[in-house]
This record gives C-alpha cells, sequence and structure tokens, in this order.
C-alpha cells in the first residue's frame, strides 16, 4: 500500500522546492515579462526588477539554506562517485546563479543586464535539471 509522507523530510524538501519554484520560475516569467515592460518605459523594467528583487532573493537563500539541511541528511559515505559529481555540478550552477543574478542588479549597461540575467536564468535552470538527477 502507497500512503502519504508527512514528516520532517517532506517540510525540508517542500522548502527546497519553494525556495526553487520562485527563484526560477519568477526569472523565467520576468524574463517574458521584460518586452512588454520596455513598451511602457524605460522606468517600468526597472521598477519590476526591484520588486521581484525583494521577493526573490529571500526565496533564493531559502532553496540555499534547505539546501544545506538536505545535505546533512545524505549518508555520504553510501553515495557513488557519479553522485558527488552530479552534487558538484548543481553546487556550482547554484553558486553561478547567485554569482550572475547579483551581478545582474549591479551592471548599469543594457549588454551587461542582459548578460547577467540570461546567465542567472541559464544557471538556475541547469540547477534545476541537476537537482532533479540528484
Amino acid at each position: 500500500m502507497i500512503e502519504a509522507n508527512w514528516d520532517l523530510d517532506t517540510f525540508r524538501v517542500f522548502l527546497h522546492i519553494l525556495g526553487a519554484a520562485v527563484w526560477v520560475g519568477g526569472q523565467v516569467i520576468v524574463a517574458a515579462l521584460v518586452p512588454a515592460l520596455r513598451k511602457i518605459g524605460p522606468e517600468a523594467t526597472q521598477v519590476a526588477a526591484q520588486q521581484f528583487a525583494r521577493v526573490a532573493w529571500p526565496f533564493f537563500w531559502l532553496a540555499v539554506l534547505s539546501g544545506l539541511w538536505n545535505l546533512l541528511e545524505v549518508e555520504f559515505e553510501d553515495a557513488a562517485n557519479s553522485y558527488h559529481i552530479t552534487l558538484t555540478i548543481k553546487l556550482v550552477l547554484v553558486i553561478a546563479t547567485g554569482v550572475t543574478a547579483w551581478l545582474h542588479t549591479k551592471a548599469t549597461d543594457r549588454r551587461r543586464i542582459a548578460m547577467m540575467g540570461s546567465l542567472s536564468g541559464v544557471t538556475s535552470i541547469g540547477a534545476v535539471l541537476v537537482g532533479v538527477a540528484l
């Protein structure tokens, strides 16, 4: 018989998925809205980005902290080498999405804003893909 699992592990994984969903999903939505926001005016994109940052960054940190909590539950001595490699790739992607998103917020020229935003989006989606493999 298959039963529902309501325990601390479920809560921990829920927090991680929630954090990642808002961070990654929000990036996808904001990227899709940029062309429409630019038609409203140059300040519309900046206002939307600032509001998104107020929501997104706490959820990024929720994903990071719950990810660390997840790591505390892993018995690494039983993990295959492929697990360690995949985990390392995920950690690099998570760091990359955080750094490139931060650089995106600090950029002043349109080219760098676009490049860092794109890199943050791609690395966040990559982190989700690799995380599913874990």
